[in-house]
């Protein structure tokens, strides 16, 4: 049987130093810190509940983002 694979570590990263922020200035500097994959959601949006390591989640309203999480 193969190995289970390592998956990489997440970008030591609090997930509050994007709330406020302008969008697109959130999803460049969450990209420079290491995040593979950054997803922008309207409020209230229909998500799957799955964690995938590496990516970092954005609820904006108005352009900016109101709240942020990690998976």
């Amino acid at each position: 049987m193969a190995p289970i694979p390592t998956p990489p570590a997440e970008p030591h990263d609090s997930t509050d130093a994007y709330v406020g922020l302008e969008a697109e200035r959130a999803e460049r500097l969450a990209r420079e810190r290491g995040w593979s994959t950054v997803r922008t959601l309207p409020p209230g949006a229909i998500i799957t509940m799955e964690y995938r390591v590496g990516r970092l989640n954005f609820e904006v309203r108005d352009g900016r983002v109101g709240r942020a999480w990690k998976g």
